[in-house]
């Protein structure tokens, strides 16, 4: 690895001369050597104070392969430190005068020449040479195209820029990774961002050769009129490319291409072959010949100017006449559905329709963005679109949900404000996924001078999914709980930590689930791991028979676990996670054996039994379930099956031990299975929190800023719904009325109260339908609480007391249905089974149970049981102290031995008095206000998720879903909004402070009036705004211009400071070099005779002198000394 502070300065060496481009990772300058004037290249990279894994494989095969004729000299690497704006690496290069190929031939054909066929033979010969010396060092390039292929103004052929380069080793002679520039990529590089079993060897860069050999022909690769997205997956679809006109070119060149650009790579040559090609062996011994006639075409085009600079980056956006293009082809595939002419839902079904058969998954609804699942991997979403959505217009590219992404963050850093972005959709819409790529991309933008710490935060969503994340009918990886994720940055813009909120984990999947769904993922995932590594015996697992808790109905389960590689592969995932975030060895092994525990717990059976007193007495007939148990959790076997048959109650001051039938044993023990999972689920994510929290040194909390991530569980309906899908649907009930809230309600508000004429829009508002859930007194989950106190109420009962209060339209009762109500939601008509509301409800786990597990011997559970609840019932972060009384306490002996909730086991300072007692449904309340106390902070951002069909099938889209889902959420609505309302309103006073740089001077100090803001939106060439009486109203895509030419305006300014502070840093350096050169002509004369030297320097005189020595107590003493001794005073 690098070691930045190891390196020298560049600025003792080299001299910058002038600016020669712009590459991928910074700009590239001409520099010449201070000592012999010599001249290179240097690239300077942006600025970091740490190093890539590009940077290094760049400098590795610099370092050791540039010794070849066409590969590019290595001169050296070098680090300029800069505590402020952040460190730059250089990385020294020979120079190579003469431009690109590609530079070359654009200039050719834009005075109406082609190049001619030996120059190109010469080229390709040069740059076969080139990737022969790295092909036989292992060394793939990945990036071969004309901009990569340098030429010297002698006529060398040089290959350049290894930042994607890939090292082969002994073991590993293939790649699977992808990368490259888009339209000279291999289709095999290609299809390993589709199927990660897919390989590539050096070969890829003989297609990427055979492209770039076409590019030397017609001047721009094929495809190049298309999106780098489209043309990424018709590659690997359409047959081989060609010459645009193979008749002009002879049969050698276009047999060459051919050979080049075979699809099967195991057939393809290799350019050992491709160097004794006919058409290449007729560059052979003419080499000097053709050199000088080379550089004498690139003498010629530079004396004419007819050069083009083109842009050396990995990805290109869409080029002008694609756009030209796109536009007189009129609405067949807008980006933007708001520039439709015509709103009805058949032209928007029909757009997006067509843009999905296009596999253009996303849309915009001006600001808000639409994402269709696309059922199939996409290879659209590699670090190189990272760099095409980074900070740059919206209209450059596709839609995309990195631009989404990138929205967020760009507003963050520019306005200095928290950002949220809500996505929302049914349950298999493509939420949890779409999530991903937002962290991804945002990790990205925000790129940390800790590596690890960027590692940390991609590690998150897969460990924390694992574990609350369950295949149901509908999705095969459904959150089965709520997740807030906070990204947090420094005011650079620089990642520093992160944050997981989690709100109403379903715990009940742990003990039972409906037909065709399974429990949580984490199960099966360590069930195989342990399996493989021969394990399963330590956590007291079977080989054969699967846990109850996990078992199905057809019992092929095990089968599923042992042959299934996905769950083993994941398991390995999961364990480098644990690692990666920095969870210790023993807290993961703490965490199996609780998970096998779980596990265990399940197969506890318990049968009746009678005697002379009691007849509903239960015990445990087989006891290595129980055993099993202890043993993994660290408790007395007997004390776990006295918790399990009995409990105590306190009656006048006297503890009566009673027992459990057999139905409620099994309720105790299903209620202890729910509770470890919940608070072990709860402490995987404290840990998480703790140990990504921001480093105090590099910023402090208040001065730091967030990007929150909203991934919920959607909407649900299924053939049977419960408890868990009620309150499910009333967090996305919440979420709609957020998002109607802010699209709606507070933009046509917001109109009336400034004056604004803007005609209103109609929407469908959900208030009623959520008051109808949570006012108090008579709200239905009020109603539930209520009944939930009563020790004899029933799930009928419940059903009646509903129906008897709740006098809405949104509430009916359907006839012949005993245990069932239905509810009007905004996505449609639910009808629920009540059966087990109340139980569900309760959740209450017996003091018994607590105590035996507070005494375990494993010190997780020690803490999951000692700590106690939040509001939002998850495990509080801040750790309680564990006593050796409160450890060996046996549960015979505690006192108060009634069945109470955990809440009553402990107090906290996060809690408050009236916390007793706590329902499932108050948790769920409490959650949904500190949700939208989060969401509310925040600048939002919308990302609709659509599910384009139930079958789960790519390409398939079924117009009746889609316009269901588009109706209840709006969209209609919502474009005729975008393109009629004004979505940014901003105060004058901060719209002036914002935006005053681009029309008044910098030292001017503009009044936050009508006038300063008019002057502001003219001089920015803006249309179609609005003055209210004291704010500013924008369209959605105006405040991005405005944000635009703002950052133009303010890099101008960058550049007259940083030219300035240069000029006056290089004048005071030569004033005082010039002054220390006077003072040591005068130091050195006090070693002659005094009575040789003419007293010329009067006192006056010397003392100017003392400034050059920065006056430290020494240096006095020495003045002072040889001004004695020359007869002088000071």
């Amino acid at each position: 690895m690098i070691g930045l502070q190891t390196l020298a300065d560049p600025s003792d060496t080299w001299e910058i001369v002038e600016t020669i481009g712009k590459g991928t990772y910074g700009k590239v300058y001409k520099v010449s050597n201070k000592k012999d004037g010599s001249q290179a290249a240097v690239k300077v990279l942006d600025p970091i104070s740490d190093v890539d894994e590009e940077i290094e494989a760049e400098y590795s095969i610099l370092q050791s392969l540039s010794n070849h004729p066409n590969v590019v000299q290595f001169y050296g690497i070098y680090y300029k430190a800069d505590l402020k704006a952040g460190g730059q690496l250089w990385l020294v290069l020979e120079l190579c005068n003469g431009g690109s190929v590609t530079d070359l031939v654009r200039g050719l054909l834009k005075r109406g020449h082609c190049m001619d066929e030996a120059l190109i033979a010469y080229i390709l010969y040069g740059a076969l040479l080139g990737l022969q010396h790295l092909h036989n060092n292992r060394i793939i390039h990945r990036d071969v195209k004309g901009n990569n292929i340098l030429l010297t103004t002698e006529g060398g052929i040089k290959l350049v820029d290894f930042g994607v380069s890939a090292q082969l080793t002994n073991t590993r002679l293939r790649r699977n990774t992808s990368v490259g520039t888009p339209f000279w990529m291999a289709p095999e590089v290609i299809a390993c961002d589709q199927q990660f079993d897919y390989s590539y060897d050096i070969r890829c860069d003989v297609w990427s050769l055979g492209i770039t050999a076409i590019e030397l022909g017609d001047g721009e690769p094929p495809m190049s009129d298309l999106h780098p997205v489209k043309a990424l997956y018709k590659i690997p679809r359409n047959p081989p490319p060609t010459l645009l006109q193979p008749d002009k070119w002879c049969r050698g060149f276009n047999h060459f291409i051919s050979q080049c650009l075979i699809k099967d790579f195991e057939r393809r040559p290799s350019v050992t072959h491709l160097l004794e090609h006919p058409f290449i062996k007729q560059a052979h011994g003419k080499d000097i010949t053709l050199q000088k006639q080379l550089a004498h075409l690139i003498e010629t085009q530079q004396q004419d100017g007819s050069v083009e600079k083109t842009r050396h980056e990995r990805l290109c956006t869409r080029k002008r006449h694609h756009l030209r293009a796109s536009e007189e082809g009129g609405q067949d595939m807008t980006d933007d559905l708001v520039s439709l002419e015509f709103l009805d839902e058949e032209t928007i079904i029909y757009h997006l329709q067509k843009r999905y058969s296009e596999l253009q998954v996303y849309t915009y609804v001006g600001d808000i963005l639409i994402a269709l699942n696309p059922f199939q991997d996409l290879n659209i979403y590699s670090p190189e679109f990272s760099k095409l959505y980074h900070g740059v217009k919206r209209c450059s590219n596709p839609p995309h949900i990195f631009a989404t992404a990138d929205a967020a963050y760009q507003g963050m850093v520019t306005f200095s404000k928290d950002q949220c972005i809500i996505i929302s959709g049914e349950s298999g819409a493509g939420k949890t996924e779409s999530a991903h790529l937002i962290v991804q991309h945002l990790t990205y933008l925000g790129k940390a001078n800790n590596r690890v710490l960027r590692e940390k935060i991609l590690q998150v969503n897969p460990l924390v999914e694992a574990f609350g994340n369950a295949c149901t009918a509908i999705n095969d990886n459904s959150s089965r709980f709520g997740k807030y994720l906070e990204m947090k940055f420094t005011p650079t813009g620089a990642v520093m930590g992160a944050k997981i909120s989690e709100y109403l984990l379903e715990k009940s999947r742990v003990i039972q689930q409906a037909v065709r769904e399974k429990s949580f993922h984490i199960f099966y995932y360590i069930y195989a791991g342990l399996y493989h590594q021969k394990q399963l015996a330590e956590y007291k697992l079977p080989e054969n028979k699967p846990p109850r808790y996990i078992a199905n109905e057809e019992g092929n389960i095990m089968q599923d676990i042992i042959t299934n590689s996905l769950y083993r592969e994941q398991f390995e995932a999961i364990q480098h996670c644990f690692r990666s975030i920095g969870f210790t060895d023993e807290e993961v092994h703490s965490v199996y054996r609780v998970l096998a525990g779980i596990l265990n717990i399940g197969n506890i059976e318990f049968a009746a039994i009678s005697s002379k007193h009691q007849t509903d007495k239960s015990e445990v007939p087989d006891a290595e379930a129980l055993e099993n148990t202890s043993t993994l959790l660290g408790i007395g076997s007997e004390e776990l099956q006295e918790a399990l048959t009995s409990h105590c109650v306190v009656t006048r001051g006297e503890t009566i031990v009673r027992t459990n039938t057999v139905d409620k044993a099994a309720d105790v023990r299903d209620a202890m299975s729910k509770a470890l999972y919940g608070r072990l689920f709860s402490w995987i994510v404290n840990q998480i929190n703790t140990l990504l929290q921001p480093d105090k040194s590099i910023c402090d909390a208040e001065s730091g800023m967030n990007v929150g991530i909203l991934d919920i569980f959607g909407f649900e309906n299924f053939k049977k719904n419960s408890f868990e899908q009620l309150c499910i649907n009333i967090a996305n009930e919440q979420i709609q009325f957020y998002f109607n809230q802010h699209i709606f309600a507070l933009e046509q508000a917001e109109y009336q109260n400034e004056e604004i004429d803007a005609a209103l829009v109609e929407y469908e508002d959900n208030r009623p339908l959520l008051d109808m859930f949570l006012q108090k007194p008579m709200g239905l989950l009020s109603l539930l609480d209520e009944e939930s106190r009563f020790p004899q109420a029933t799930d009928q009962t419940l059903v009646d007391k509903v129906e008897d209060n709740l006098r809405s339209k949104y509430f009916w009762r359907p006839k012949g249905i005993e245990l069932c109500f239905g509810i009007q939601h905004y996505a449609g008509k639910v009808l629920y089974d009540a059966y087990g509301f109340l139980e569900k409800n309760r959740d209450t786990l017996p003091a018994d149970v607590v105590v035996v597990l507070r005494t375990s011997e494993n010190v997780l559970l020690q803490q999951l049981f000692c700590s106690p609840l939040t509001k939002t019932g998850n495990l509080a972060q801040s750790r309680v102290r564990i006593t050796a009384a409160s450890r060996s306490l046996p549960p015979q002996l505690t006192p108060g031995r009634i069945k109470i909730d955990t809440m009553e086991i402990m107090r906290h300072p996060e809690e408050t008095t009236n916390m007793k007692r706590q329902t499932v449904a108050s948790y769920f309340r409490y959650s949904l206000m500190d949700l939208l106390s989060k969401m509310v902070v925040g600048q939002p951002h919308f990302v609709r998720c659509i599910k384009p069909n139930d079958d789960r099938q790519a390409q398939m889209f079924c117009q009746e879903r889609v316009q269901v889902q588009l109706r209840y959420t709006g969209i209609l609505e919502t474009i005729r909004i975008r393109g009629q309302g004004y979505s940014h309103r901003i105060l004058f006073e901060e719209f002036v402070q914002r935006y005053y740089y681009l029309a008044f001077r910098a030292h001017e100090t503009p009044s936050a009036t009508r006038e300063s803001c008019i002057a502001i939106l003219q001089k920015a060439r803006l249309d179609k705004w609005v003055l209210g009486k004291t704010k500013v109203f924008l369209k959605y895509y105006q405040v991005e211009q405005l944000n635009l030419l703002l950052r133009e305006v303010i890099g101008r300014v960058v550049v007259l400071q940083a030219y300035t502070k240069g000029w006056l840093g290089a004048r005071r350096y030569k004033k005082a070099r010039a002054r220390r050169r006077k003072s040591a002509v005068v130091i050195q004369s006090g070693q002659l005779d005094p009575s040789h030297i003419e007293p010329s320097l009067t006192c006056k005189q010397l003392k100017k002198l003392k400034p050059c020595y920065n006056h430290t107590f020494v240096q006095l003493k020495c003045f002072a000394k040889i001004a004695a001794q020359l007869h002088f005073c000071i």
